[in-house]
């Protein structure tokens, strides 16, 4: 791809926009409006009992209250890994004694420059959550089924949740 031009019209500690035009690979000419964005790591955290922590905030954009995977911004100069330690224990108090890397992916690619890195968390040590002051969060261990099952009815609509338990069971059969 061969960048004909950027132009930022916003730019914040989470984001940026730009309008780019650009050619692609064959040099057919593109232009796109892009929100860039450091990337997420998110955290599939399993206790012994095989259960998986969701944490519930009130979500902005869908103007509602989400169950979702403890996840966050990668910062700069941290690594996902990094990331992923620090929001499991700021959301949750957790930290994990092993950790899995499970799968990358692009949350949004026809707009979102955001790659999310999904970990599984295991053999935890339970502490005293952190979580940043305009958050206010909420935390409840769930069974896979009831999982699958909030999923089906509609009550879990976190797309990162989704892909986490779908590579997680994927990962348990290799």
């Amino acid at each position: 791809m061969k960048i004909v031009s950027s132009r930022e019209y916003f730019r914040n500690s989470l984001i940026a926009l730009t309008v780019d035009e650009v050619e692609d690979p064959e040099g057919f000419p593109l232009t796109r409006a892009i929100v860039h964005h450091n990337g997420s790591a998110v955290v599939l955290v399993r206790d012994p009992r095989g259960r998986i922590l969701l944490v519930r905030q009130f979500r902005v954009p869908p103007k509602a209250y989400l169950w979702e995977l403890p996840a966050g911004k990668i910062d700069d100069g941290e690594t996902a890994l990094t990331a992923a330690r620090r929001e499991l224990k700021e959301e949750t108090g957790y930290k994990a004694k092993r950790w899995k890397k499970l799968v990358q992916f692009w949350a949004s690619p026809g707009f979102l420059r955001e790659k999310m890195t999904i970990y599984l968390a295991e053999d935890l040590q339970a502490g005293q959550a952190a979580p940043c002051g305009d958050e206010r969060i909420e935390r409840r261990w769930f069974t896979v089924r009831e999982i699958e099952a909030g999923i089906g009815l509609g009550t879990i609509q976190d797309g990162k949740t989704m892909i986490a338990l779908y590579a997680w069971k994927l990962a348990r059969k290799a």
